[in-house]
């Protein structure tokens, strides 16, 4: 995304973005559009653990085919308990195509997985 199209994202910079790796920003303008809409809904600050990942970051060097984090498609929120269980609720109703979710262990891992990907190959809904 440019410099401009951050403008309008209120809640979100950049940096929480960049893949680990490298520090790209990849990020999509319709998906990064609707996460606004989604944080506007949701009314309380979203942790983004995971944003753009390049190909060559960890988690997508060992993929076949790289995943909606390499599109700038996804995100990972640090959220859990009732606060997990609302912004699941707001993200089905506003269309996100992917969710997967990872509520075990310390609520400092626990996080749920957003994205807009197309891809018709992989469940919408899965558990880590």
């Amino acid at each position: 995304m440019s410099e401009e199209d951050w403008e309008y994202i209120r809640n979100f910079k950049p940096k929480e973005f960049q893949c680990t790796c490298c520090g790209t920003d990849g990020m999509d303008l319709y998906f990064m559009n609707k996460l606004q809409e989604l944080r506007d809904l949701f009314g309380a600050p979203m942790i983004i653990t995971s944003g753009y990942r390049c190909k060559n970051h960890p988690a997508e060097k060992n993929k076949s085919v790289p995943g909606s984090h390499n599109q700038g498609k996804a995100v990972d929120i640090l959220v859990n308990r009732s606060d997990a269980y609302l912004l699941i609720k707001l993200a089905m109703q506003m269309g996100f195509t992917g969710l997967g979710v990872n509520q075990k262990g310390d609520d400092r891992s626990r996080f749920i997985h957003l994205d807009t990907a197309d891809d018709k190959l992989r469940p919408t809904v899965w558990s880590y």
